[in-house]
């Protein structure tokens, strides 16, 4: 065997060695970001990229949506209540380049932005705003962290908060809260119900009061209902409208004897007229 061919199988081994760390094959959501001697080349891929071995390196990107489960975190609003709330952050690498450069890794950075981000935003308002407006403050949320995360080429898409969790007495206080304001709801409603009924009555009695022939109507109406149900004792009630000639009359009278008591007082008789006269 000649020297040749015994170097032959190793030669063959490195050059193999070599293709395959110069061949990479990347998929349709990755990209490679090659650095030459330790400087930035450029963005390569998908499909077959091909490296200069030991002269070139290259870093997968994957472009992809990430989700980062947010852990919970301990808030106090704006009104003094503690609470513990927990999030779910969507993001995906826009500039492989920027996120692979500018930050040293992209996904814890991002997930530690987004739990002070988190306690910052919400801190600044109530519980009753966090309670009803969850869709509101995960936006501004996202508003914030897209553009802190723009210059490390990080796009993010959407946060959720998932759990607000309360503490046990804040929970009875506020069921509390919900009952007095069922409670104040429910008096308020009974109140306009009132007011509408009296408003209605009043309108009812000007109709009748301004057409008599309504008010007997409505005596008869009444009469009716109460022979339907076979009562026994009927109580009919008495129209004032009668009355009042007889009440005119009265007032008359003590008026017209008021006044000849006033204007002829009675006379003293002398006693001694009154003895001759017994």
């Amino acid at each position: 065997m000649t020297p040749l061919q015994a170097v032959a199988p190793l030669v063959i081994f490195v050059l193999i060695c070599l293709l395959m760390a110069s061949v990479r094959i990347l998929r349709e959501y990755e990209r490679a970001v090659v650095f030459t001697l330790g400087r930035f080349e450029r963005v390569k891929g998908p499909g077959l990229v091909l490296l200069m071995p030991i002269v070139q390196q290259m870093v997968r990107v994957d472009l992809r949506i990430q989700v980062i489960e947010i852990p919970s975190q301990d808030v106090i609003s704006r009104d003094n209540v503690s609470m513990k709330v927990d999030a779910v952050l969507y993001f995906n690498v826009v500039n492989p380049e920027h996120a692979i450069i500018q930050v040293q890794s992209y996904r814890p950075a991002t997930n530690m932005l987004a739990q002070t981000t988190l306690r910052a935003v919400l801190g600044q308002h109530d519980l009753d705003e966090m309670l009803s407006e969850r869709k509101k403050l995960s936006t501004d949320v996202q508003s914030i962290l897209d553009a802190q995360t723009e210059t490390w080429g990080i796009k993010v898409t959407n946060v959720e908060i998932r759990t607000v969790e309360l503490t046990e007495n804040m929970v009875r206080a506020i069921a509390k809260q919900a009952e007095a304001e069922r409670d104040r709801r429910a008096k308020v409603i009974h109140a306009q119900a009132e007011f509408q009924a009296s408003q209605t009555l009043v309108d009812a009695a000007t109709i009748l009061s301004s057409i008599p022939a309504a008010m007997q109507l409505r005596y008869l109406q009444t009469l009716t209902e109460i022979g339907a149900e076979q009562n026994t004792t009927v109580v009919f009630p008495m129209p004032i409208d009668i009355m009042k000639p007889f009440l005119s009359l009265l007032e008359t009278a003590a008026h017209d004897k008021l006044d000849a008591s006033k204007y002829h007082p009675p006379v003293a008789v002398p006693a001694a007229t009154a003895a001759a006269v017994a």
